[in-house]
């Protein structure tokens, strides 16, 4: 198949993501000498789009997101001057989040691109097809001037997640569930079933040789990478006034300190022995010494009342004495052991699918004890995923 059978033609994805950013002109009237919209291209081909795309966008508008962050939400996201599309999946423990690209080629669909569907609505069209091969990775930052257009179903981020588990198994060489047994044919989709128990729409796998998707996923795997790097000195330069601000309220505290008090840098005691013997004003000839050792001994009787004061040997004795408290045993609903290569990343989204939790493991055996949020549907999901190796019941 040649590349400009699917639309759009891959030389015009490629000047729209590696071009200089185009400015697209304000909505408004034709400019005389300019065709217009119905001038451009049959009615007959546009009519119906337009009006779906108007429809949509309105039931956008209409519904509002917020700007919060939160997985399953779709956003628009601005790199280089480009405007991107990307589906969260989940909030990592540095403060980044993770997901995946989201655009609005459909015909350029693969095996692991999910199409959003009418249950989804309502979302942006041109961020329709979730990219679950290319995992990406954002910090929230004002100059990614992100917008929220659309949210999926923890059901449907579920699919998607499963989906995404598929591609990673099979780069490990697991296999891939019925992908395999279907044939490559670009710019055709389907419905397929995935982790035994969702049910999505997407493309075909790509042919081995000659497929014009191969390059399509490199352009898009080149978009997520720019936007992780852009995403790196954004979180340097958020954390810099922080750290900035802190130094500057240390060094300033040290720096006040020792214009106010001089060389009164040895503590109180130091200070108040200093002043006894005639340094900075003290007091001066035999008064000095003797009120120095009166207050050397009162110190020493306060020192030897401080025991008493906090208990003594009576409150070590009775903690010694306190029978220890056995910490009570964690809920354990599954045991799963990996296939060999898994990636731990991999796991762990799996793991977020099926809404598990590893509370012990690996033992002798090499499996992980897991807390089951739904047992008996998160077990379906671990049975059927390519990465598990044998799941156990206690």
């Amino acid at each position: 198949m040649r590349p400009l059978d699917l639309w759009p033609p891959l030389a015009h994805i490629r000047s729209m993501l590696e071009g200089p950013p185009v400015r697209r002109p304000a909505a408004g009237p034709a400019r005389e000498g300019e065709p217009a919209a119905a001038e451009a291209g049959a009615p007959t081909d546009l009519l119906l789009p337009l009006t779906e795309l108007a429809r949509r966008r309105e039931a956008l508008a209409a519904r509002g997101f917020g700007a919060r962050w939160a997985p399953g939400r779709l956003l628009s996201v601005l790199c280089e001057g480009r405007m991107l599309g990307v589906l969260l999946d989940r909030l990592l423990p540095d403060g980044r989040w993770q997901g995946w690209l989201a655009v609005g080629e459909a015909d350029w669909a693969g095996a692991w691109d999910v199409l959003l569907e009418p249950q989804d609505e309502p979302f942006e069209p041109l961020f329709g097809v979730v990219q679950a091969w290319n995992p990406v990775t954002l910090v929230p930052s004002p100059q990614l001037c992100a917008r929220v257009l659309g949210e999926l179903s923890a059901t449907r981020l579920a699919a998607v997640r499963a989906v995404a588990d598929e591609w990673a198994a099979q780069r490990v060489g697991a296999p891939a569930g019925t992908v395999q047994a279907t044939p490559a044919a670009p710019g055709q989709i389907a419905l397929r079933s995935v982790a035994g128990c969702f049910t999505v729409l997407t493309g075909t796998p790509l042919a081995a040789e000659g497929d014009p998707r191969a390059d399509y996923q490199g352009l898009y795997q080149q978009a997520a990478r720019r936007l992780a790097q852009s995403a790196t000195p954004m979180a340097r330069t958020a954390g810099a006034p922080l750290r900035g601000a802190a130094q500057s309220m240390h060094g300033s505290g040290r720096g006040g300190a020792g214009q106010r008090h001089g060389e009164d840098d040895g503590g109180p005691l130091r200070r108040f022995f200093r002043r006894l013997g005639g340094g900075a004003g003290g007091f001066r000839g035999t008064w000095g010494p003797a009120l120095g050792v009166l207050a050397l001994v009162l110190v020493v009787q306060n020192a030897g009342l401080l025991p008493a004061l906090h208990g003594g040997d009576d409150d070590a004795m009775r903690l010694r004495d306190a029978p220890p408290t056995a910490p009570a045993a964690p809920q354990v609903d599954a045991r799963v052991r990996w296939k060999p290569g898994t990636d731990m990343a991999d796991a762990a989204r799996l793991l977020q699918t099926a809404g598990a939790q590893a509370v012990a493991g690996p033992d002798g055996q090499g499996r992980w004890s897991l807390r089951l949020l739904q047992p008996q549907d998160g077990l379906a999901v671990l049975r059927s995923s390519p990465l598990v190796d044998a799941v156990e019941l206690p």
